[in-house]
């Protein structure tokens, strides 16, 4: 594989970025900042510096020419991809957009192959793994618009709520298959727990749809704009075991106590988690 020269350190862009950083930090006119803009200034140039060196690092694992060839076996024989050519691609990571330079081996009648992408394990969608990891995590705890705000704050990538939407299906996909191939440990726990909750949730009509003629409902009456959130989680759990005394003391403390004083309670085994959305 086709690798890049080693730049000397001194006269890398992330360098130059690095050394301005520094010198910005130095200079009168920060020295009479208050700390939450330094803070706020130092992380952006800081992320940029991070961006650079990202783009240094692609630069060097080159571009993933292996052969003038490519030589698959497949079924039918040996597959001889012969066409090759340069091409760039752009990645949005937690440091922001970088552009890898990739070779493509193709032929006719099949679709196109770059080592380089399987090299690095590359995502189809362009985003990283890494960001869309983040994104999802986000989103599990926060509606759309506040998820792809806190990476912003945190990372300074913007992403859209619609490029979020998109990535969300993608994350479950594995969900039934992994609970199938998943060997539940042995039930050593006594209590079998079950919960449930419920929410109604608005839905977002499909764009550029057409308005439809709705009868005019009785007063008091609602139209049905929300659909059923539901979540349901099941695990075993062995007895945890308390005086009165204890449980009085775990809800309203008394005394202050020391790290690792008292055991901890019994942690859920086998625990499962579903989740659906119906017309209400």
């Amino acid at each position: 594989m086709t690798a890049a020269t080693a730049t000397p350190s001194g006269t890398t862009p992330a360098a130059i970025e690095f050394a301005l950083l520094q010198s910005w930090l130095a200079s009168s006119g920060a020295l009479q900042l208050p700390l939450h803009q330094i803070e706020a200034q130092q992380q952006a140039k800081g992320i940029e510096v991070q961006r650079l060196l990202l783009q240094a690092h692609l630069q060097h694992r080159g571009n993933g020419d292996v052969e003038p060839a490519l030589c698959l076996q497949q079924q039918d024989g040996h597959v001889l991809y012969s066409h090759r050519r340069l091409g760039v691609r752009s990645l949005t990571t937690i440091f922001g957009t970088v552009e890898l330079v990739r070779v493509c081996y193709s032929r006719p009648g099949a679709h196109s192959i770059f080592p380089l992408d399987q090299a690095f394990a590359l995502p189809s969608r362009s985003f990283s793994y890494e960001l869309q990891r983040r994104l999802v995590k986000a989103a599990v705890q926060n509606p759309l618009l506040e998820s792809v705000q806190t990476i912003a704050d945190l990372t300074g990538v913007s992403v859209s709520k619609r490029s979020l939407e998109e990535i969300l299906p993608d994350a479950a996909l594995d969900f039934d298959a992994f609970y199938r191939q998943r060997c539940p440990d042995p039930a050593n726990g006594s209590i079998l727990v079950a919960a449930v909750d419920c929410k109604g949730i608005p839905m977002v009509k499909p764009a550029r749809r057409q308005p439809t003629l709705r009868p005019v409902s009785a007063k008091g009456q609602r139209s049905n704009k929300k659909r059923m959130a539901t979540v349901a989680a099941g695990f075993t759990r062995a007895p945890w075991v308390r005086t009165p005394q204890e449980v009085v003391e775990s809800l309203f403390s008394t005394c202050r106590r020391t790290p690792g004083e008292e055991p901890p309670p019994p942690r859920p085994k086998n625990k499962r988690v579903w989740a659906s959305i119906v017309t209400m």
